[in-house]
């Protein structure tokens, strides 16, 4: 089974009777989905995170679960373990009338997590009527999830830094191991932070499309370097998101604004036109 034959969960109902579907924004340029990690808008609330990329245009979303999550120390252990779901279905209810497609839920789910917490991220996804759960998480972890994921017939992405440190992705080889385990692991390749730690995101796309759910958009120099504007760096950007155009691989090539700028929908914004101006 491969990412385009993965159906929707059974039985969610997201909307209630009478409900009058949005008309949703359309960012696909050429064919490709351009959309955003909402780690992008860090600096503002769900909300505003919401009307900041209605704004800009993209109809795409991986929600960063700093957007969901409390900030303070004891309600976020009691978040974890007991999720509060009918505010998480109101979250995916936001998108929906903003015309926004919720894609993937980022939760990263760490190794010294309990079994319960690692299974709320679950019952959240779920609840949001999400297919995939994208992780910044330990390669050990993942021998943890596997079966979750199968019990649950959602996707948990892997996602990677340049950390090159033991139990941490960073490498083709984390990623190869951790697949391997499941049909139901999956990947979030960032493309910046892959070529920071040495390696070439336009190979590994090609050999791997079928278990990549989506890219994270962003440059970075190489050899650890810093993350910089698009366009400044080593990141292959234009070529990663033309053989998405070219091969037609059906994932979302989502932007991840991190470097140091000014405005947010500024530079977000100068994000999406590069883009464009890659794929025109």
């Amino acid at each position: 089974m491969t990412r385009r034959d993965f159906f929707p969960i059974a039985g969610l109902a997201i909307a209630g009777a009478g409900w009058a579907k949005p008309k949703m924004i359309d960012s696909t340029i050429n064919g490709v989905t351009i959309g955003a990690q909402t780690y992008s808008f860090r600096d503002r609330p769900l909300d505003g995170c919401i009307a900041a990329m209605k704004e800009i245009g993209l109809g795409e979303a991986e929600l960063y679960n700093g957007h969901i999550e409390p900030k303070d120390k004891q309600a976020l252990a009691a978040f974890r373990n007991e999720p509060p779901l009918e505010q998480m279905r109101e979250v995916r209810r936001k998108f929906d009338d903003a015309g926004i497609r919720l894609y993937a839920l980022n939760y990263s789910f760490r190794q010294d997590w309990s079994d319960q917490e690692l299974e709320s991220g679950f019952a959240i996804a779920r609840a949001m009527g999400v297919k995939y759960i994208t992780a910044s998480s330990n390669v050990s972890t993942a021998k943890r999830l596997a079966p979750m994921a199968e019990k649950h017939r959602i996707i948990v992405a892997f996602h990677n830094h340049s950390n090159m440190a033991p139990d941490e992705f960073a490498r083709p080889s984390d990623f190869e191991q951790a697949i391997a385990l499941s049909k139901f692991i999956g990947i979030n390749l960032d493309i910046g932070h892959f070529v920071a730690a040495g390696f070439d995101p336009v190979s590994f796309l090609d050999q791997h499309h079928d278990r990549i759910v989506t890219l994270h958009i962003k440059d970075r120099k190489k050899n650890q370097g810093p993350a910089v504007p698009f366009g400044e760096g080593d990141t292959p950007i234009k070529a990663v998101l033309q053989i998405l155009k070219n091969k037609r691989y059906p994932i979302p090539a989502n932007i991840e604004y991190e470097y140091k700028g000014g405005d947010t929908i500024t530079e977000v914004r100068k994000c999406f036109d590069y883009c464009k101006a890659a794929l025109s």
